[in-house]
């Protein structure tokens, strides 16, 4: 008996010398120190030993027992070190390395210019509406003094969503939805998206577009004038003013065409004023009387001025940017050029 315990913890010794898992290690319990194990299989054989033996052999199996254990317990110690030590190394941060940099973003340069706009109007007491970009014809064009045989409709190049569904080709419905849900005195602003079909190196399918109104008693083109020299004075200079030219619009009457004076040159003329001195910035006037009695203000007690500002056309004035594309590329390239 004592032969076959001595040769068990040779077995054992060099199978605990081959443990390097704790996988392996929960096998090795399981084969010597499990209630099936070697050792526990020793404890039942002591039944055919004599009497007088019993009690030694009894002792030296546990001494034999608690052996093992201590042997497991010391492997099991030493194994969770070394799985510490490793995954200390792993997770460990070289405080030498020079730090990962992310760079800086910055917004849109259309986003800017319009967050420019908007704040110079809010100045002036104007609200913010936003409109819905699929329109129907009847706010889009009809309300606006825009007749089913109006050329100003093939002017637009208008995306038809159905037969008098469109998606809106400027932002002078949310005028119209305005008018109709509040009584003048009327401030108002409306940014937003537009679309024509239309595509070149200064016109986009898609673009955006701001809208003023305002609706009051004895509302004249010099109110306008003031206002928008007030804008283009923030946006491009201290020194530019404005000129307005006769035009026409079908929900404006007088209309007109805003230049603002050179900012590059100071009016002496360049190329990018084509030698002329003006730059024109967009289109304005006296809102139609028609355009009010569709939405049910007098227009012998009330007039208003409307004015409508290409974003993009702006930007590219204000930046130099001679493709409207660029704008759409998302060419890091470019857009990480401007900061507001």
């Amino acid at each position: 008996m004592e032969a076959k315990i001595n040769a068990l913890k040779e077995q054992m010794e060099i199978s605990l010398g081959a443990v390097q898992s704790q996988e392996e290690l929960a096998e090795f319990w399981q084969a010597y120190l499990g209630k099936k194990g070697s050792i526990a299989g020793l404890m039942k054989e002591l039944g055919k030993v004599s009497a007088e033996e019993r009690p030694a052999m009894g002792k030296f199996i546990n001494q034999f027992k608690a052996y093992a254990e201590q042997r497991y317990q010391e492997v099991r110690a030493e194994m969770d070190r070394k799985e510490l030590e490793a995954r200390n190394k792993n997770e460990q941060v070289d405080i030498t390395m020079p730090a990962v940099k992310r760079p800086m973003g910055s917004l849109h340069p259309i986003t800017i210019v319009k967050d420019q706009m908007v704040d110079v109007f809010a100045g002036m007491g104007f609200e913010i509406y936003e409109g819905p970009e699929i329109e129907d014809d009847d706010h889009n064009f009809t309300r606006l003094n825009v007749a089913k045989n109006h050329p100003a409709r093939d002017m637009q190049d208008t995306f038809y969503v159905a037969e008098d569904i469109v998606l809106r080709t400027h932002t002078s419905p949310g005028q119209i939805r305005v008018m109709d849900a509040e009584k003048p005195p009327i401030k108002v602003l409306v940014p937003g998206r537009v679309f024509r079909s239309d595509s070149d190196a200064t016109h986009s399918p898609m673009f955006h577009q701001m809208e003023g109104l305002v609706v009051d008693k004895k509302i004249t083109l010099c109110d306008l004038q003031g206002m928008l020299d007030e804008f283009v004075k923030k946006i491009f200079g201290s020194e530019v003013k404005t000129r307005l030219r006769p035009s026409y619009f079908p929900f404006t009457e007088p209309s007109v065409e805003v230049d603002v004076s050179c900012f590059e040159c100071g009016g002496k003329g360049c190329s990018l004023c084509k030698g002329t001195g003006w730059i024109e910035v967009l289109g304005g006037g006296i809102v139609h009387h028609k355009v009010l009695e569709n939405c049910g203000i007098d227009p012998n007690e009330y007039s208003g001025l409307a004015f409508g500002i290409g974003i993009e056309r702006i930007a590219m004035l204000k930046y130099g940017i001679n493709n409207i594309g660029l704008l759409y590329e998302n060419d890091l390239r470019f857009l990480k050029q401007f900061k507001d």
